[in-house]
């Protein structure tokens, strides 16, 4: 009864394509999410998220949702999730994945999940990392721990210049951190981010967290560009 109530005079409208939600939608509509473009890489043995690691870093296992495309479906989720305040489009894709996740032996050996983090400045700013929700459903669904407090960003830079591989060195120095890795010691971490494009992120992220005593490194992300 309050649901609907609720949309009488505050009206959801979907997160793709901004058209109302029925009453029995959720964040995207039925037809938006029949036109997402799904990977199944993690049902189908796919390597391709792997193989944007290969010779970098060691990754055990690693897979993306959706595809990720200019003009796109997932383009409108990810700025909104990033720039509209939608978080509820982390809980979707959260929730989505985790689900899948959690049918497979691979994945269910996960102990901590690891968001990549915004620098405290873009995080004020923001007031979220837009990256939570989606790590905090995944981990429900594992049953596993999501820690936001392990990694950290030290330096501020501009979007365009993060995705930029070399920048990530520069200097020999990294934008990012670790910290309590005691904590961390002989456990599976899933790290995990809103796309993966060139990967020098979460190349970074892992280079870092292997420091820890035997840790197994799998990743997973809502896109792959």
């Amino acid at each position: 009864m309050l649901k609907p109530l609720i949309n009488l005079f505050f009206p959801e409208v979907c997160c793709a394509c901004h058209n109302l939600l029925k009453d029995n939608q959720d964040t995207i509509c039925t037809s938006c999410r029949h036109q997402l473009p799904v990977t199944n890489y993690h049902f189908n043995n796919d390597n391709t998220v792997e193989k944007v690691f290969y010779g970098r870093v060691k990754i055990e296992q690693a897979t993306a949702l959706l595809r990720y495309e200019k003009k796109g479906l997932v383009q409108q989720l990810v700025h909104g999730l990033k720039y509209k305040g939608y978080e509820r489009i982390g809980v979707l894709l959260g929730n989505w994945l985790g689900g899948e996740l959690k049918t497979l032996n691979s994945y269910n050996s996960i102990d901590l999940v690891i968001p990549v983090p915004l620098h405290k400045k873009k995080l004020r700013t923001r007031g979220y990392n837009q990256v939570a929700k989606f790590g905090q459903q995944i981990a429900k669904k594992l049953g596993a721990c999501y820690r936001d407090d392990i990694l950290i960003k030290t330096t501020h830079t501009a979007s365009q210049v993060t995705k930029k591989r070399m920048a990530r060195w520069q200097g020999g120095v990294s934008l990012f951190g670790v910290r309590h890795l005691d904590t961390i010691a002989n456990k599976h971490i899933l790290l995990v981010d809103d796309i993966i494009t060139t990967g020098a992120t979460i190349e970074a992220c892992a280079q870092l967290l292997s420091q820890g005593h035997n840790v197994k490194i799998s990743v997973a992300s809502m896109a792959i560009a």
